[in-house]
């Protein structure tokens, strides 16, 4: 089997040598092409060395926008590397030999298998220190199973993903769960498997910081430029129970014109001890006040991020990297 591998840089550099040796050690002896591709022109001078399997791409200037979307980074490598299927890993992400090899062997004996993915541990760098976080990051769990997506570390298989067009280059985020989408109306299956994917390599989390960097780089953008994009067509359901949260931390915040309008003073200290309350509760299930502050505040940033992204609809110019379809 022919592989090709796909490392989208979006400012987590730091973490890519370690990345780059798990790959490295995980595919000794197998045929394989790597394709390196930074967020931005000019990004690639601060890339690490890498061997011969490897190729930097370097984007084109970009009109009116600073850096690739993850779709368009993503499309860009497909195109490049190779390979019937296609693993795309984040270049914090640390690949466990065991999983792919066995990842690699189900792709091989399930025609209707189109991606796979598993558990991903999240781990800390903290200074000089390194500790676990979440020991299962998207709680997919220990036992194989169809899955609604893959993100972060994904093994696709090229023709399924040239046959619905790829990654979606329009969006800032939501571009997995989106894809995912799509191949299931196909027909095709996503699977998570046992034992451990990955390893994924982060600064402290959850981080007030985070949820800034988060606004600056257009990933808060993409609940609501998916929901635009997908208005009138089928599967605009699925998006909207997706965001759900978000949307009604919206309602909870649009609130505050009814009540102030139906009851004045009292109706304004109703809608706020409904926030404490909110508050309250949340610092009783993560045992932290702080903790239920970043929650709330993440819903917060996330739902205004998902009206801007709705009334600005998705990136533009990113069309261009769009995976050109095959005959069905």
């Amino acid at each position: 089997m022919t592989l090709g591998v796909v490392i989208p840089c979006h400012r987590q550099e730091r973490f890519l040598p370690r990345t780059l040796a798990a790959l490295e050690r995980a595919l000794a002896g197998r045929e394989w092409r790597g394709a390196l591709v930074p967020a931005s022109p000019g990004d690639a001078a601060g890339l690490p060395a890498v061997s011969a399997h490897w190729q930097v791409l370097q984007p084109p200037p970009l009109a009116g926008r600073s850096a690739l979307t993850p779709g368009a980074a993503r499309n860009l490598g497909l195109a490049a590397c190779g390979g019937a299927w296609v693993l795309f890993v984040d270049a914090d992400v640390e690949v466990e030999a065991v999983w792919l090899e066995r990842a690699l062997a189900a792709a091989a004996a399930d025609a209707r298998v189109a991606g796979l993915w598993g558990r991903l541990e999240e781990w800390f760098v903290d200074g000089n220190a390194e500790r676990a976080g979440a020991r299962d990051m998207y709680r997919v769990g220990e036992a194989d199973h169809d899955s609604d997506y893959v993100a972060t570390l994904a093994l696709y298989r090229r023709d399924a993903l040239e046959r619905v067009g790829g990654y979606d280059p329009r969006l800032d985020s939501e571009e997995d769960f989106e894809l995912g989408l799509r191949l299931r109306r196909q027909g095709f299956v996503l699977r998570s498997l046992a034992p451990l994917a990955a390893r994924h390599w982060s600064a402290p989390r959850p981080s007030f910081g985070e949820i800034g960097r988060r606004w600056r780089a257009g990933l808060c953008f993409g609940q609501g430029q998916v929901l635009r994009l997908y208005l009138g067509r089928p599967g605009l359901g699925a998006h909207l129970r997706r965001q759900a949260h978000y949307f009604a931390t919206l309602a909870l915040w649009l609130a505050v014109v009814p009540a102030l309008a139906l009851a004045g003073t009292r109706g304004l200290a109703a809608w706020a001890i409904a926030w404490l309350a909110l508050g309250a509760l949340m610092a009783a299930r993560k045992r932290s006040a702080r903790l239920a502050l970043h929650a709330l505040l993440t819903w917060t940033v996330n739902a205004a991020g998902m009206v801007v992204g709705f009334v600005q609809g998705g990136a533009r110019g990113m069309a261009a990297f769009a995976v050109e379809r095959t005959p069905c």
